[in-house]
């Protein structure tokens, strides 16, 4: 029978308790959301909604085409120069998502031949860049840059690159990327990093992880973003040198073969984009309501990982009790993310709290408050 694997599958994840399912929100959700990635709290801004509708009305719904024919607008140049100006690199290029900018990413900088070190805890995105480059890629151990060293060491002299998030979506927790950097330089090697949590976040204003870092600008290094976080909208982009964004043009299939960010979406990160730079306050206010929701459920007895940005990690019991926590959170009025596996390579259960800038004290108070109200 055709697909019959399909109802084993389905039947060894009701077992586990695994079984995922889509949830449409309204959209005025009664929630309080602290399940979703939008920590500066633009998604519904009103510029960027302006934003967003102006572009789509000036320049259509989609982008039509590919960004190598039809898809690129004035409004992605603007977007692509703003944005490497803002995080402190030479150029940027603008993708229809995170995801695809990741997979560009590495598989255009691993050609055959190279390798690749990619951390443990990386994003399945960054992992599925790997499995799809032609170099060959050596997991280590994460957070660890003596472990990068060694696996570098190892490599025979091969062209190679370490890759890592900067801000792990799981835990929340920030990478060494000052030591990652120093172990890469002594090898020659390129750092390719994920700066999807950390964009908004973390650095001076929210520009990002590689800025704090030191590391803006630096011929060795490329950065990997995502739009539809801090910046409340969607898409992703790669920042870096320019020979290495006018090489992803030429080499990138996610790019060359994917139709352009829709118009809608480039006006609206643009938007964001600039609204963060006139209020840098935002960046700084999410990583202190970080701080204050870990502060307040470990002295409620949570195990909570300290968070380095925005992402606020709370250990579960089990799959089926972190399922059953996140289900009597929302029956209580609250959104929060739950992680089990194979999302989290650790195979620890956890709910997940985003921080979000606009969060108001008396929410924060709600929100600890049905966390423990609900704990199993």
């Amino acid at each position: 029978m055709a697909f019959g694997w399909i109802d084993e599958q389905a039947s060894a994840r009701r077992r586990a308790g695994l079984v995922r399912t889509l949830r449409p929100r309204p959209a005025d959700s009664p929630l309080l959301d602290l399940a979703s990635n939008d920590y500066l709290g633009l998604a519904r801004h009103p510029e960027i909604t302006e934003g967003a509708a102006e572009a789509a009305r000036r320049w259509g719904a989609g982008a039509t085409g590919s960004r190598l024919v039809t898809g690129t607008t004035e409004l992605h140049g603007e977007l692509e120069r703003e944005l490497a100006d803002f995080c402190g690199f030479e150029a940027a290029l603008v993708f229809s998502s995170g995801y695809a900018a990741n997979l560009a990413a590495v598989t255009a900088l691993a050609p055959h031949g190279s390798l690749i070190v990619s951390d443990a805890g990386n994003h399945a995105s960054l992992i599925d860049g790997c499995r799809l480059a032609r170099g060959t890629t050596q997991v280590v151990a994460h957070a660890d840059p003596e472990a990068v060293r060694k696996a570098l060491a190892a490599g025979g002299g091969a062209p190679a690159v370490a890759v890592s998030d900067t801000v792990f979506s799981v835990d929340g927790d920030a990478a060494p990327l000052a030591g990652l950097a120093a172990a890469c330089r002594e090898f020659g090697a390129g750092l390719l990093v994920d700066d999807a949590h950390g964009l908004g976040v973390l650095g001076e204003g929210g520009q990002g992880a590689p800025y704090a870092a030191g590391l803006a600008c630096a011929p060795d290094v490329v950065v990997t973003v995502t739009l539809s976080k801090s910046l409340g909208s969607q898409g992703g982009a790669v920042l870096g040198p320019a020979k290495v964004i006018d090489h992803l043009v030429n080499a990138a299939r996610t790019f060359i073969f994917d139709t352009g960010l829709a118009p809608a979406a480039t006006g609206a990160a643009l938007a964001a984009l600039r609204l963060l730079r006139r209020e840098p306050e935002r960046a700084a206010r999410a990583r202190e309501v970080a701080r204050e929701l870990h502060a307040r459920l470990t002295a409620s007895g949570h195990e909570a990982v300290r968070p380095d940005a925005a992402v606020v990690s709370v250990r579960a019991p089990s799959p089926d009790q972190a399922v059953r926590w996140a289900a009597d959170c929302r029956a209580a009025g609250l959104a929060v993310g739950c992680f089990r596996p194979p999302s989290v390579p650790d195979g620890v259960s956890r709910l997940r709290l985003t921080a979000r800038a606009d969060l108001t004290r008396e929410q924060i108070d709600r929100a600890v408050g049905i966390i423990g109200d609900t704990r199993p």
